[in-house]
Parts: C-alpha cells; structure tokens; sequence
C-alpha cells in the first residue's frame, strides 16, 4: 500500500492486452494486469466515452485480483474514436460477454462508476450469473430527471460553469441545450464537434471533484477524452440509455441475491444522491456508504479509501458493511 491520503495500490502494468473486433466498425482495447490466476475483477469506465488510465487498475491488490479493464466502444484506445453509431447498452453487454469469453472467465466482481455504475447494473441485470458482486460509485440510472439534471439542474451548484456551456450554442437554442448541442456534436464539421465536445466535457470536469481540480479540467478539455466524453454521453443521454425509463430500478430483484458496495459522495453534483439512494431503498441488501466530504470523482479520498476498502473486504471474503 502506498502512503498517499488515500490508500491505492501501486499501478499494475499489463500482462496482457489487445484489441478485439466486435463488429465491422467498432474495434476495443481491452487489458489485463495483477495476477494471471487470481480472482477476475471487471473495471467498468465511466462516461460513457471516458475510457480507461492506469489509476483505474490501483484499486485492486494485484496480488489477488486478475483485474479486466477495457474501452468501451468509442472511448479510449478503441476505435473509432468518439464513434456514436452502432453503440447501445445492449451492445456494450454483449462486448462485456465476448471479452468474459475470449479471456475464459467464468464469473467476475464487477467495479464501475457514474456510468460504470448503469453499465454494471445493465449487466448484472442481463448475466446475473456470471457477477460475484458489485462496486458501484457515484450512481447514474440514466432516468429522464438525472439526464435533466446534468444537462440543467446543475447550474443551481455551477451557475458560472453552466453559463459557459449554454454559450456554446447560439442564444435562441439555450431553451433545450441537449439537442442543440447533438445537433453540433453528431455534425461532420470537425471545428464544430470538436468544440461542442471540448463544451461538453469542459462543463462536467469543472464539476467532479468537490473543490475544482485545474488538472482535471484540463484533462476533460483534451482532443482525446472529449470527443468521446461529448459524443456518447449526449448520444446515450438521448437515447435514456435505451432502455425504458427506470428499467435499472426495476429489475433489480434479478441481483438482490449478489452482495454489493454502493458508494456515493454527498457533494456529487454530476449523479446526485438521491439515485445511489434510490437504488439502496430497492436493494437494502447492498452496503451503503455516504462520503461525507466528497464530490462525484472517484479519485476523491474518501471515495477512493471506500473503494479500496471494499474491494478489500471481497478479497477477505468478509461480510459488505
């Protein structure tokens, strides 16, 4: 463990890694690192669009866990790049799947946060019997009020960052910025997408962390990470993530039965509690943990340490609590 103020474990290079064509237009990354015969962990990046970095693999012991992680269709090392087309949660599962069969894994604990967290969900929901568990952080039901409140509500929190997003597109558009800004970023101008995906990502990195990081933002405000940030995140928010509205909550019943982590900070602006809460009320089974001091980020400290810690306590074989 390393002495940071959040206990991470050193970053395990990859073992392995490769890309696997899943159809005639989409082609991922995928990589594996920690031990070749440990117990398989699926990460599950957020977004969607947000792709994988080497923080992701610390929160396991790489000592223990055979850690999956991959970009998503459109995210990341995964090409095309930004690509919206030919890419639905349906599709991203069935992925899952054809990674679980290439790498022979039977079952796995499955991590994911923000849109990890719908992802993970929509996949348990769909192969309950290949999960062992779940992480979840920073929960996103892709509901028509979360997607309302990401794209409106949060100028009640961010009034200055909000206003710079809405100035994005011309003033008589500002009433329903989600299609004005699909309108821009589903275009086949480069200048155009491109500044309304770097708009896009921009207004959600000045508000993950509980105090602003200038890192972050300009992490979000890159080429690489917006077009895809900005395209698919407004592709699946138009969609409802193609699924009917609260179909995530509903179905739960399908994995009650598989202990669960939720971890939730109480300053998240980008997926408010009251989701992570809702989703606790439906599945009182799983752990509940609110980070008192904590925004949406999963690098926040507290997050970070309640993660670590569960991922811990599933290693032990120990009761979620």
């Amino acid at each position: 463990m390393t002495t940071e103020p959040y206990p991470l474990f050193p970053t395990a290079e990859p073992y392995r890694s490769g890309m696997l064509a899943v159809d005639e237009l989409h082609t991922l990354y995928w990589e594996e690192c920690g031990n070749p015969d440990g117990q398989p962990v699926l990460f599950l990046h957020g977004g969607p669009g947000g792709g994988i970095t080497p923080t992701h693999r610390r929160f396991f012991d790489p000592e223990h866990y055979r850690i999956v992680l991959f970009d998503q269709r459109g995210a990341g090392k995964s090409t095309p790049l930004g690509e919206y087309r030919a890419n639905t949660t349906a599709l991203l599962i069935d992925d899952i799947e054809k990674i679980r069969d290439m790498l022979g894994i039977s079952q796995w604990l499955v991590f994911g946060g923000s849109w990890g967290s719908t992802l993970a969900l929509a996949y348990g929901e769909a192969y309950p019997e290949r999960c062992l568990g779940f992480v979840l952080r920073g929960i996103f039901l892709c509901t028509r009020a979360e997607v309302d409140w990401f794209v409106n509500g949060m100028r009640n929190f961010y009034p200055e960052v909000h206003q710079r997003f809405a100035a994005g597109v011309p003033e008589a558009e500002r009433g329903d910025l989600l299609p004005a800004y699909v309108q821009r970023l589903f275009c086949d101008d480069p200048a155009i997408y491109m500044e309304a995906a770097r708009n896009w990502s921009r207004y959600e990195g000045s508000c993950l962390f509980l105090e602003p990081q200038p890192q972050a933002i300009e992490d979000f405000e890159s080429d690489a990470v917006s077009l895809g940030i900005g395209r698919l995140e407004a592709h699946y928010m138009l969609n409802g993530a193609f699924m009917e509205d609260d179909q995530l909550i509903r179905n739960i019943g399908k994995i009650r039965h598989l202990p669960a982590v939720i971890v939730q900070g109480r300053y998240d602006v980008i997926c408010p509690p009251v989701s992570a809460y809702r989703l606790h009320q439906a599945w009182p089974e799983a752990a509940f943990h609110m980070i008192g001091d904590a925004g949406h980020a999963a690098m926040e400290p507290g997050i970070a340490q309640a993660l670590v810690r569960a991922t811990e306590q599933f290693k032990r074989g120990v009761k979620f609590s």
